[in-house]
């Protein structure tokens, strides 16, 4: 494998940035312009130094490191083509590139996992990065070459003729006849060993992606096949990383939408311009109204209710949201929060427990709180329902409603009455729908019909989100 060469460095440093900012990062011409600068001063003698040099000039939080590391590694690559013992050396076990029969011997595999198995128990990171790069070229590819773009190569189908996770035991029994100077519990030993393999899943992942920007495009693979920033990942889609992730933001979010709340607050305090009083001011300055007068205005912070359906995949949506507001709770003199699947509870309690576990807490809400009647699935119309015949009292003129929810119903009742009575109690209703517009209309969605009585916005990630949060609720 060649190192690339650095002669078309701007072309390079430029598809990165516009890579970068094709995932939502803020990144203007002045952090360029410094990256450029620091490229001139570091050179591409240390590659882990440039990259440390050009995450400083570009990022603005730690948050957006994993994008541009996966980013850097297709614009600057640590090399590019075959790696050379790969070309130089032929395999040292004849293979097949189709995975063995069941029960027919695969020696390369075999080979590779005993090399791997070693490289992890000794935590040889130069040994594990040239064992991605022969897993890759050994089990990666795919197509046959005969069909413009129909060949490439896949980290998935390598890691699975591989199955690095089942060397587990292996590498376990290793480092128990050969102790470490550290003596550790094999329960730490196998948490650490699964650290190891979980980057070495990595680095081939990284060697699979390398190889099929040769051939795409790194523009276009970095648009694909990077994985967004916390703040964009869909709800619906969203894996267990990744929601930890996302409630890991939760308290910077916070704090961003509460110092917005509070300048609106301000700014709809100081009122209008009151003309007498501006007139009468400005015979001290000759007529001249240097020092207009307003009438202040002294609102009181709104109440808010959550109605939320902690039902299937869209409960990630509703928990990130509910701890957002919770730690927003200052902004509002009240806040409510009631959950349903088909029956509606209130759990603002639950809620604002210093020990609620917010990596469980649509399994406390489901356990602890009487959501559900006599089947599982969610039925918006009885809940919206019961909410109105008896939770009612909770809305009040000063109150913003927000209802979080797909508005899929099962082909039941939307019982769109329920959903008027509380919109004609509140000051604003607001439906949260982290579907995407398109699929509303679509299946079991009542969303269009709900959509006829509330306004109901998209909301599809933790930006979007912040951005309705900031622009709708009242102040």
């Amino acid at each position: 494998m060649t190192a690339p060469q650095p002669a078309d460095t701007a072309a390079r440093l430029t598809g990165l940035v516009r890579a970068l900012r094709g995932h939502g990062l803020r990144i203007g011409p002045a952090e360029t312009v410094d990256a450029a600068a620091v490229l001139d001063v570091l050179g591409f003698a240390d590659r882990e130094q440039m990259r440390a040099g050009l995450a400083a000039a570009l990022l603005r939080s730690d948050g957006q490191r994993a994008v541009f590391d996966a980013s850097f590694d297709l614009f600057f690559p640590l090399g590019v083509g075959t790696p050379e013992a790969l070309r130089t050396d032929p395999p040292p076990l004849p293979h097949d590139p189709e995975p063995p029969r069941f029960g027919r011997p695969d020696p390369l595999r075999d080979q590779l996992r005993e090399r791997l198995a070693a490289a992890l128990a000794a935590d040889d990171r130069a040994a594990q990065a040239r064992l991605a790069g022969e897993v890759v070229e050994a089990f990666g590819r795919y197509g046959t070459g005969s069909t413009p773009g129909s060949d490439g190569w896949s980290a998935h189908q390598a890691l699975g003729r591989l199955s690095p996770e089942t060397l587990l035991a292996r590498i376990l029994a290793a480092l128990r006849e050969d102790p470490g100077p550290e003596d550790l519990s094999d329960r730490v030993l196998a948490d650490e060993i699964r650290r190891r393999i979980r980057d070495f899943r990595a680095q081939v992942t990284g060697e699979a992606r390398r190889r099929v920007a040769e051939l795409r495009g790194a523009e276009r693979i970095a648009e694909r096949a990077v994985a967004p920033t916390a703040d964009r990942i869909d709800f619906l889609y969203a894996g267990r990383e990744q929601l930890a992730e996302l409630r890991r933001t939760v308290h910077p979010l916070a704090r961003k939408l509460a110092t917005r709340l509070a300048a609106r607050r301000r700014r709809a305090a100081r009122g209008q311009i009151d003309l007498r009083r501006t007139l009468r001011r400005s015979l001290g300055t000759g007529g001249v109204p240097l020092r207009p007068a307003y009438r202040l205005r002294r609102p009181a912070r709104p109440e808010l209710v959550l109605l939320c359906d902690v039902s299937g995949s869209v409960s990630g949506f509703a928990d990130f949201t509910m701890l957002l507001v919770r730690a927003m709770s200052e902004q509002f003199s009240k806040v409510r929060v009631f959950a349903f699947v088909n029956r509606t509870a209130e759990i603002t309690d639950l809620l604002r427990e210093d020990s609620a576990d917010p990596a469980r807490l649509a399994t406390r809400i489901l356990a602890e709180a009487k959501v559900m009647g006599y089947h599982g699935n969610s039925d918006y119309g009885s809940a919206l329902g019961e909410f109105a015949d008896h939770r009612l009292d909770a809305v009040g003129p000063r109150t913003c409603v927000l209802i979080l929810g797909d508005a899929r119903n099962n082909h039941r009742d939307p019982n769109l009455d329920a959903l008027r009575r509380i919109a004609g109690r509140a000051r604003r209703v607001f439906w949260l729908n982290p579907e995407q517009p398109a699929l509303w209309p679509t299946g079991d969605s009542a969303a269009l019909a709900y959509a006829d009585v509330v306004e109901m916005h998209p909301c599809r990630n933790a930006r979007r989100l912040g951005e309705l949060i900031a622009r709708l609720l009242p102040v």
